[in-house]
């Protein structure tokens, strides 16, 4: 599922006609060993700019027809094909490209326009919808390629330089730094996206972001439709990782436990009794899959993998990606003070889905005041929670309004269910009112919360109002 939480992004690909002034160039990209300065000390991409843009291509797509009078009750059927435009690099001399899984799926011609003017038709090799990352492969081979860098060795504020096809103007660079890393915008599991203030626009969509050695560090995919020099860029160590599996397979295979986290932090750490900080904490148990038959439960923090300490969240998923499909693993968890040893046989994590359907929380009753976190909380009777599509594993009370400032509640909203309060099951509104008599203002709650639309639980850490 592939939908923006906070900010307002689309992927920088540009649909429509396929226009564009073409550059030259040709020969071997070899990487620059640092970033020359022009005049008063103003840095220059010039000369990398020279050497990677013959390895730089424009890729223009025709998706499978869609019906333009879709809807319209009594018109006829017309298909009408869809173009768009973006960007790919390069990687390989026998003719493999990389560029953007959102840009090449469900096409059905794909062409590539390099730097000489000259054209090619490419096929599809495979896509990761998880990464979004793809690989088309074009013939002829003894072609320049991009040289692949290290993104994690990047660092906020490194300069870096976009190169790509915004608005169909072919071979447009464009500069900036490093604003962030490790930005979560679209797959809590994979995502790691490099935040870049160069310019990177519709058609931009998986062209390459450069280093000061001319190196490839990302792959530029999406922008912020809510600010100016906000883009991002998938990490091109996520890259390296699916490339082999794409050429070979056509597709990525990854371990899968089937487990929900949530990061720890002191607090949480505090209501776990951990010793540090340091582990992955699981939040929810997926009913059917490899973390429940372990024997894995909520609140359970996974302190190491086959040995190998776990540091955080997204080095489990990493390192549980990693392993093979039905491999087995070993996991210490710390779980009520106390060490424990599982095993489990990983399963093959399925590919990102359509998001499901849209549920209607039950309608707002009349606020009241508010209790002692800022919630007006209501028991569903059987009619809302069949509406709201609540399984019998999902009792607890219905957030009907949030009326209090306390920090936390803007994470929760009408239709929410909280199934938990500091560890204490909420089923109705007399254990919710049972566990809330148990905090004093200033205190830390932490609830377990339910959402239906689109499905998916969280904790939202919330302050004991005073009185």
């Amino acid at each position: 599922m592939r939908a923006p939480a906070v900010l307002g992004l689309i992927f920088a690909v540009s649909i429509g006609a396929l226009l564009g002034a073409l550059a030259t160039g040709g020969g071997v990209v070899k990487g620059t060993p640092g970033l020359p300065l022009r005049g008063a000390g103003t840095p220059s991409f010039a000369d990398i700019f020279e050497r990677v843009n013959p390895a730089v291509v424009n890729i223009s797509v025709v998706e499978n027809g869609t019906d333009v009078h879709d809807g319209i009750e009594g018109a006829p059927e017309i298909g009408a094909p869809r173009r768009s435009e973006g960007t790919g690099f390069v990687v390989d001399r026998e003719g493999y490209i990389l560029t953007n899984q959102h840009l090449v799926n469900g096409t059905s011609r794909i062409r590539v326009r390099f730097a000489d003017r000259t054209e090619r038709a490419a096929r599809l090799v495979g896509a990761d919808a998880s990464t979004d990352i793809a690989l088309v492969k074009v013939e002829g081979g003894l072609l320049p390629v991009v040289p692949l860098g290290d993104s994690n060795r990047l660092r906020v504020g490194d300069w870096v330089c976009a190169i790509g096809n915004p608005y169909s103007f072919d071979h447009t660079v464009t500069a900036g730094v490093v604003s962030s890393k490790g930005r979560k915008i679209f797959n809590a599991s994979f995502d790691a996206y490099i935040q870049t203030d160069a310019a990177i626009n519709p058609g931009n969509s998986g062209g390459p972001l450069l280093n000061a050695a001319g190196e490839a560090v990302g792959i530029s995919t999406a922008v912020s439709t809510e600010g100016q020099g906000i883009g991002f860029a998938v990490p091109i160590n996520l890259a390296r990782a699916v490339i082999e599996q794409l050429r070979a397979r056509g597709r990525v295979s990854r371990g899968y436990l089937g487990i929900q986290l949530e990061e720890l932090d002191p607090d949480l750490q505090k209501m776990l009794g951990l010793p540090t900080l340091q582990g992955a904490m699981v939040l929810d148990v997926i009913d059917g899959h490899a973390g429940q038959a372990a024997g894995l439960r909520r609140y359970d923090v996974i302190q190491s993998i086959d040995k190998e300490p776990v540091l955080d969240g997204d080095h489990l998923v990493g390192a549980i990606a990693a392993k093979k499909p039905g491999s087995s693993v070993e996991l210490a968890i710390f779980r009520d003070g106390r060490t424990l040893n599982l095993k489990a046989v990983l399963a093959d994590r399925a590919a990102d889905d359509e998001p499901p359907p849209v549920t209607e929380p039950p309608a707002a009753r009349p606020a009241s005041n508010g209790d002692a976190l800022g919630l007006v909380v209501v028991d569903a009777n059987r009619r809302e929670r069949r509406e709201m599509g609540l399984a019998p594993g999902r009792a607890g009370v219905v957030v009907s309004d949030v009326v209090g400032l306390a920090p936390g509640l803007d994470s929760l909203s009408h239709g929410d269910v909280v199934l938990e309060l500091n560890r204490r099951p909420t089923p109705d509104l007399v254990a919710y009112r049972a566990a809330l008599a148990t905090l004093k203002p200033g205190a830390v709650a932490w609830l377990y919360v339910y959402r239906t639309r689109p499905e998916t639980t969280f904790l939202a850490k919330v302050e004991v109002e005073a009185p």
